[in-house]
């Protein structure tokens, strides 16, 4: 394989079903995009149908759009009770980023509830229909996180929009591993990956309603940043290339900013697999969702 891994080296999908939550813009719909044109049937999870309509009515191939609100698990639910049939690949790429403090409609702190707790009870809820690899989108920011169990919600602690968006980005790391390692017990050949696309220039960033921090990530989109499309590339390559279970993919340049994907390390903390466990407990009992009971097993 090469250093520089393109969406030329996509294998061909055909026959293939992948879902890609938040695929209306930025990283999603072009994730979505190089799988079409790869020849995969692609599902766009949603929390807008008009702007999904629209979205895969400008991709080539079988694209769909179905609704989800990650922020609700009753929506959650409600897309996975309606899926029927394998699902090759389930991409957890949706998220906000920074944002106000605020609330989901089931009381979670509301980047930890749509960031984590919204995939983690969607990706539990589909697991009996994967058939090859789960990918969950974290971030660089995993490495200013803290998982605080007694607090998850910033019930008690003052928010910080910028530490709970890097809980919930290192949650998706913990996420990633404590899924592998239940996967690897059940003898599932599901794998569990991860991937961040360094800084990518995409309408994530100027959530903050704060005029000088919107205007600081204005600039670096415009100074730093790559293409959504370049900061897909982990994704995709994650999503399709030959990779062991666990892996963690990001870009090959200084600092992870920028470039072509390759494998990249995670803080110790991303690599705790008591706190792995233990955040798992804490979701399930959050969510009501656990693993399933059944999974696909090895021949």
């Amino acid at each position: 394989m090469t250093s520089r891994w393109t969406t030329a080296d996509i294998p061909d999908q055909t026959g293939r079903t992948v879902v890609v939550t938040g695929a209306t813009s930025g990283l999603g719909l072009a994730t979505a995009r190089a799988l079409a044109q790869a020849g995969a049937r692609v599902v766009l999870a949603v929390r807008d149908p008009a702007r999904g309509e629209a979205a895969a009515a400008g991709l080539p191939g079988e694209v769909e759009a179905r609704h989800l609100d990650l922020a609700d698990l009753a929506s959650v639910r409600t897309f996975a009770d309606a899926w029927s049939g394998p699902l090759d690949v389930l991409v957890n790429n949706a998220g906000i980023m920074m944002v106000p403090e605020g609330r989901t409609a089931d009381g979670f702190e509301l980047q930890l509830g749509t960031n984590h707790l919204g995939h983690f009870a969607l990706t539990n809820l589909l697991l009996p229909h994967v058939t090859d690899r789960v990918v969950t989108v974290s971030s660089t920011a995993h490495r200013m996180g803290t998982i605080d169990l007694t607090d998850l919600n910033w019930e008690t602690r003052r928010y910080s929009a910028e530490r709970a968006y890097g809980q919930s980005k290192l949650a998706n790391l913990l996420f990633t591993l404590e899924l592998q390692r239940r996967l690897t017990a059940a003898g599932s050949p599901v794998r569990a990956m991860a991937a961040h696309p360094g800084w990518s220039a995409t309408n994530l960033q100027g959530r903050t309603e704060n005029r000088l921090k919107d205007a600081v990530m204005a600039l670096g989109n415009r100074v730093v940043a790559q293409s959504a499309e370049q900061g897909a590339l982990p994704t995709l390559f994650v999503a399709t290339a030959d990779l062991p279970g666990g892996s963690y993919a990001g870009p090959d340049g200084p600092m992870e900013a920028r470039g072509y994907p390759t494998l990249v390390g995670r803080t110790a903390t991303a690599s705790d697999l008591d706190l792995a466990a233990r955040l798992w407990a804490a979701s399930a009992e959050l969510t009501g969702v656990d693993l399933p009971a059944s999974l696909p097993t090895r021949a």
